[in-house]
């Protein structure tokens, strides 16, 4: 399976680059993410739950980041095995380039394999579930640097509505 892709972070090249080195920043963007531990020099170690259609699994992983530009590139590959479940392996060339809103164009190329129980399950049903996780990482990394959202008013006191309400839009 082979993806690619480009976003836009509201944040500099150089950040980006850093916080994707950052365990703490990638333990809250990898969907499923239980635990990321490590370093850039020696590599990570993360554990992550996911159900691909029917398979449920816990993946033991390594990650590990070559080719390091700091602000420019990094290629990272990765590898997780899930017991019955199978394995995946991948790698994903990571390029930053400063955008013209003073951000940072995130482009990406991913190349996966899977083998075991998820292999059997079909390409469309893995790539799906692929474009899905990458869909969410990239979406929680962009949200580590929105603003917070601003506070209208503090001291109103908050409307509540009930499910009746909710569900037909009146009071």
């Amino acid at each position: 399976m082979q993806m690619s892709d480009t976003r836009e972070i509201a944040a500099d090249p150089a950040t980006v680059y850093a916080a994707l080195l950052d365990p703490t920043v990638l333990l809250a963007c990898v969907p499923g993410a239980q635990e990321v531990t490590g370093n850039p020099e020696e590599g990570y170690t993360a554990t992550v739950v996911q159900k691909v259609g029917p398979v449920k699994a816990t993946f033991q992983g390594t990650v590990t980041m070559s080719d390091m530009v700091p602000g420019e590139s990094l290629t990272i590959a990765g590898e997780g095995k899930g017991g019955a479940a199978g394995f995946a392996k991948g790698g994903a060339s990571v390029r930053f380039a400063p955008s013209e809103s003073g951000g940072t164009l995130l482009s990406y190329d991913v190349e996966a394999r899977v083998g075991g129980k998820l292999a059997q399950l079909g390409s469309r049903l893995i790539d799906g579930f692929a474009k899905k996780m990458a869909d969410q990482f990239f979406d929680r990394l962009t949200a580590q640097f929105a603003p917070p959202p601003a506070d209208e008013d503090k001291d109103a006191p908050e409307e509540k509505k009930g499910w009746l309400g909710r569900l037909t839009g009146r009071d």
